[in-house]
């Protein structure tokens, strides 16, 4: 459970994104005070009317006037209830996607450790529920509870002008509920946080499902998987249900004691009536008061409920938002005065940062010549994955440096890096959109994916060059297939491209890597689920393609070593040889031992199938 801070010091974080539209929150907030000193007067009209018109020979047209007058402030408060929203609901409406999309931005800027530690549904639950919490609370919640503070304030200011003995009666109701408040608040406020945060791991959990839907139903744990839900789920049931019931005792002590003491005061005010220190007009207005008043006091514990939500919704915003981006570009980036590609690790070691003292890579110490392919080698855990990702800067270097052509890659601006660097992972990404779209994700000049760039030129490069550009990624990847799909390469493949089958995935994220036309090419076993004869022709469009491109590969199967140019041995985390291949099979009884024991080539059925399709087109 996070710390707990005050209510005003989580609040008043809010001000800098509402500071634009405070003049139309204030002007809500007036109209809204308006409507409720509005329906105050409306008992004021009674007590002149039973006072002086109702009396033996008043006139019938004072009562005709006053229900004029009584009809005119309802439609006063009705009119001015309706401005208030006109005011308040398109700035907070504002408000809440500035903030959304400051969210998803800093998401973006901040690390891969970070999104590590975070669950998605916890990220999701932060950018849509918690907003739209703050959104109804700033319309809303926010403007009704100062207002219904200043209609009991003037309420009961005006009871006093017209009996100051009913009105202490009925103050003697508010020392109770003050101090059961207290209680609420920090009985609700830690209820609604643990609710807040329940329902984010609910979120994980089926999105984590939905996206392993097929690894449940192919070991048949979908009963296993509903229980655990389900456990989730009834925890959450059994919090909500803890709120509702602080709320309803809460609700009760604030309807039933202010109903006990106008009882009592009833009694009082009779004999007062009785004994002509109280006017019957003043006894009918007091009570038609307290009646204007009670509606507003028993709708607190509705917006003390919405406070404490919103207070635990901007505790859970500013906890993301509060995060440091730990790897961002240097004040004066530097780059090298010709690019060329060479890649050198300088004594470079990682450590996870919950780890610090058990380190992942150890003296990294590797030089990668311009236009050359070296192939990483070595067992499962070894650290191979986690050393390619310090080349894009997915995580840095805890020790020693990497350099590009000499210059350190924390001295590169980030957008520049990534520009340099293409990867493509093992566990292939694809996003809900096409194929041309995924495949010119990170092509220079094609502007954002889905924005139109790359089809019509206004991400800098013409239509032409990256239809080109295109082609010729498919072509290198062997992902033709990507022609004969419904649509073409202007197919939508769904989310995170699960309409494909595990080949075609992969194939779509190495062109991808290839049509970025990067200096250094970083590539995690990108061939794993190709089968062996589709892999034959990807390698041998490579060799053309990367003659230029310094490239780092992680290799698990023979013939992707053989495409390299020299091996690095990774064992336990350290450099443990560089050669050839064929020389390091004759020097090193470790390599050896490693390739032998490397995956001669699964077969993807569907990979074969697109081939032959491919091969039938070609002849």
């Amino acid at each position: 459970m996070a710390k707990q801070t005050p209510f005003f010091t989580s609040i008043s974080r809010l001000y800098p994104h509402v500071r634009p539209i405070l003049p139309r929150l204030f002007m809500g907030l007036a109209c809204a005070l308006l409507a409720s000193v509005v329906a105050l007067a409306i008992p004021q009209v009674l007590r002149v009317l039973i006072n002086e018109s109702l009396k033996p020979g008043g006139s019938s047209r004072a009562v005709w006037i006053a229900s004029l007058v009584v009809l005119g402030l309802g439609i006063a408060e009705a009119g001015l209830v309706a401005l208030r929203r006109q005011f308040v609901i398109n700035p907070a409406t504002t408000v809440e996607t500035r903030m959304r999309v400051s969210l998803y931005g800093h998401l973006q800027d901040l690390t891969v450790s970070f999104h590590d530690r975070w669950g998605s549904g916890q990220l999701l639950s932060r950018a849509m529920t918690d907003l739209n919490f703050l959104r109804r609370w700033m319309a809303f919640g926010a403007i009704m509870l100062v207002v219904t503070t200043l209609t009991v304030v003037i309420g009961v200011a005006v009871m006093f002008s017209m009996s100051w003995q009913l009105a202490l009666i009925f103050l003697t109701a508010a020392a109770p509920i003050m101090a059961y408040g207290f209680r609420f608040r920090a009985r609700f406020s830690k209820a609604t946080r643990r609710s807040q945060d329940l329902a984010g791991d609910l979120a994980t959990t089926v999105e984590e499902s939905v996206h392993g839907i097929r690894v449940l139903k192919a070991f048949g744990r979908g009963r296993e998987a509903l229980e655990n839900f389900n456990e989730q789920a009834e925890e959450l049931r059994r919090t909500e249900i803890a709120k509702a019931r602080h709320l309803a005792v809460f609700s009760l002590v604030v309807t039933l004691l202010p109903e006990l003491a106008l009882g009592a005061g009833l009694v009082v005010g009779v004999v007062l009536a009785a004994r002509g220190e109280l006017s019957i007009g003043a006894l009918v207005a007091f009570f038609a008061t307290a009646a204007v008043i009670a509606a507003p006091v028993e709708f607190s514990g509705m917006l003390l409920a919405m406070a404490f939500t919103a207070k635990a919704a901007l505790d859970r915003h500013f906890e993301v938002m509060d995060s440091v981006n730990t790897i961002a570009s240097p004040e004066s980036p530097r780059r090298p005065a010709v690019l060329k590609g060479a890649l050198s690790f300088n004594h470079a070691g990682f450590a996870f940062e919950d780890a610090p003292d058990k380190p992942v890579l150890k003296d990294i110490t590797l030089d990668i010549r311009p236009g050359e392919t070296m192939a990483l080698v070595g067992i499962t855990g070894s650290g191979k994955s986690t050393l390619l990702q310090l080349v894009p800067r997915l995580y840095d270097v805890t020790q020693g440096s990497i350099t590009i052509d000499g210059v350190d890659l924390r001295d590169f601006s980030v957008e520049e890096l990534r520009s340099v660097v293409a990867v493509a992972f093992e566990d292939t990404t694809l996003f809900s959109s096409s194929v041309r779209d995924n495949v010119l994700l990170g092509a220079p000049g094609s502007g954002a994916p889905g924005d139109g760039a790359a089809n019509n030129g206004s991400g800098g490069r013409s239509a032409e060059a990256l239809e080109e550009v295109l082609a010729e990624a498919l072509d290198v990847a062997q992902a033709h297939f990507a022609y004969s799909l419904p649509a073409g390469v202007d197919t939508l493949i769904g989310e995170e491209g699960l309409s494909l089958s595990g080949g075609q995935r992969q194939r779509i994220a190495l062109a991808r890597a290839i049509a970025a036309q990067p200096r250094v090419l970083v590539l995690d076993d990108p061939l794993s689920a190709l089968d062996v004869h589709t892999e034959e022709r990807v390698e041998a469009r490579l060799r053309e393609v990367l003659a230029g491109t310094t490239t780092l590969i992680v290799a698990h199967r023979p013939s992707t070593v053989a495409l390299a140019d020299r091996v690095a041995l990774l064992e336990d985390g350290r450099i443990a040889a560089v050669g050839t291949h064929a020389g390091l099979l004759a020097e090193n009884s470790h390599y050896r031992h490693i390739i032998a024991s490397l995956d001669r080539g699964p077969r993807d059925l569907d990979s074969e199938l697109s081939a032959l399709e491919a091969e039938e087109i070609s002849q």
